[in-house]
């Protein structure tokens, strides 16, 4: 009988069908190779786990109630992103809406001294708040673009604006700047009348108790030193008061000549990068 084994084992070894498919490694190597491949869900679950606590941190270290530029000049970059998730963030012409509506409260408010427009641009429109210290340019993405003051002020209020949770508050109707001529003197009036009512009776206080020591001739030294006492706080009260009068009128007299300034330009100032052709895109500083 011929014996055939030897050629189907050589027709086997040329067919490479024939042979099962496996790791040439030796199966310690194979599981630890295995062992090495990372595990991309436990990276992902850190990474989400690291994200909620820092967003859980973010909403207890600030008030996003009152969320001004103090808060923003704090906040890192990653504090931002945890707070502002930017697939929740309100773009296009709706945040401009609702940014030019929070911007009228407060310069209703004077919360902000500036002029609101709405300006032109190639792609769209844009929100133009300016001053004579400073600009700021909203663009439909939420980017803010500016210099001054003005920027320091409406990069919090932008921010607001595209937060869905946020309730844009309703502007009056006269909103706008107001005259000149229409700022009072200075505020807090009741204030300083009561502290000089005080000093008032302070100063009668120590006056009578000074007359009461020369006319009835005490041997005390206890009337004459508190009546020197109450002089001396009765005519530190009228300073405080003296110095109070003085302080708010000249913030309003510097308040009005900001506002006779922005008046009698008939122009925006030169550092705006806004013609009557809309905004110039290539003078805008990153």
């Amino acid at each position: 009988m011929e014996d055939t084994s030897t050629g189907s084992d050589a027709a086997s070894r040329s067919d490479p069908e024939a042979q099962p498919d496996r790791d040439p490694r030796p199966e310690g190597d194979a599981r630890s190779e295995r062992d090495r491949v990372p595990d991309e869900s436990a990276g992902d679950a850190d990474e989400s786990d690291e994200l909620d606590e820092l967003r859980d941190r973010v909403e207890s270290e600030y008030d996003f109630d009152d969320f001004g530029p103090s808060d923003m000049a704090r906040m890192s970059a990653e504090e931002w992103d945890a707070a502002f998730d930017p697939d929740t963030w309100i773009t296009g012409d709706r945040l401009l809406d609702r940014a030019a509506d929070e911007l009228k409260s407060r310069i209703a408010r004077r919360d902000v001294f500036g002029v609101l427009e709405r300006v032109r641009a190639d792609d769209g429109d844009r929100l133009l708040v300016y001053s004579d210290e400073g600009y700021a340019i909203i663009r439909p993405t939420g980017e803010v673009i500016g210099q001054g003051t003005v920027l320091r002020d409406v990069e919090p209020i932008v921010a607001l604006a595209a937060m869905e949770s946020y309730e844009v508050p309703e502007p009056p109707d006269d909103w706008s700047l107001p005259h000149p001529d229409s700022v009072p003197e200075g505020t807090g009036e009741f204030g300083n009348l009561l502290i000089q009512v005080i000093a008032t009776v302070q100063v009668l206080a120590g006056a009578a108790l000074l007359v009461a020591t020369v006319a009835t001739d005490l041997s005390t030294i206890v009337a004459p030193a508190m009546g020197i006492l109450f002089l001396v706080v009765g005519a530190f009260l009228f300073v405080i008061v003296a110095n109070a009068r003085l302080s708010d009128r000249f913030r309003s007299e510097e308040y009005r000549n900001r506002l006779r300034a922005l008046r009698e330009a008939k122009e925006r100032p030169d550092f705006v990068p806004v013609d009557e052709g809309g905004v110039i895109e290539d003078e805008l500083e990153e």
